[in-house]
């Protein structure tokens, strides 16, 4: 077992009856949802799932979970989710598989937030690896990386998987990657990029996660949050 299954699996374990739970997106959050349909096929797991992705959905759908339009959502117990990076003020960067809305919808309204991650996810500041992704309406992006750039950002709209378009996010926005200057404190430029018009939604997650679990050789941390 990988420390992605493993971590996974350790999260899995704190789904309990009757639970609404929030199914993240990428391959550590595949984990976590093939073990929980694992426990509902095995153990008679009750719950119902809102899906941050189309992509998580139709994996859950598959597997015979019971899944609730996030439209028709009410509450949310728990939402398990990986991240891109985690600082050490415990911000994260996530979004690039460019569903920000919904993954930061989940984060906030769930009671709590697990975040899933292996050691090679945890970086000295937010951007050490990645881009910022930052989803803008369609017709405002030039006036928006216009924007960012007297920020002190650089960088252009994500071309799509085929390299012969432009990627477009489920709700049919455009989405710049950009990066900023070296070691730029995460809580200033969030609320930069959240001041920003045109923005929709931006990929720094700040003050969001309730606990990270931090899997590494075979051994899983559990880093309070919140």
């Amino acid at each position: 077992m990988n420390d992605k299954e493993l971590v996974a699996q350790h999260a899995a374990r704190l789904v309990k009856n009757g639970m609404t739970v929030g199914l993240g997106t990428g391959s550590t959050a595949d984990f976590f949802i093939s073990e929980l349909a694992r426990r509902q096929q095995e153990e008679g797991l009750q719950v119902s799932c809102v899906s941050s992705s189309v992509v998580s959905m139709l994996k859950a759908q598959n597997l015979g979970l019971s899944l609730v339009a996030i439209e028709h959502l009410t509450h949310l117990d728990l939402y398990v989710d990986g991240a891109e990076e985690v600082s050490p003020d415990n911000a994260l960067l996530k979004g690039r598989g460019a569903d920000l809305v919904r993954e930061k919808l989940l984060a906030r309204a769930s009671n709590q937030f697990i975040v899933l991650v292996d050691q090679s996810k945890m970086v000295e500041h937010i951007g050490a690896n990645f881009a910022i992704p930052i989803e803008v309406m369609p017709f405002a992006w030039q006036l928006v990386q216009q924007s960012l750039k007297q920020l002190g950002g650089t960088g252009d709209l994500r071309p799509n998987t085929n390299g012969n378009g432009l990627a477009v996010t489920s709700y049919g926005s455009l989405v710049l990657d950009m990066s900023f200057k070296s070691k730029q404190d995460s809580a200033e430029l969030d609320a930069l990029l959240n001041a920003t018009p045109g923005v929709v939604e931006h990929g720094i997650f700040q003050g969001l996660a309730s606990t990270i679990f931090l899997a590494d050789k075979g051994v899983v941390q559990e880093i309070q949050v919140n």
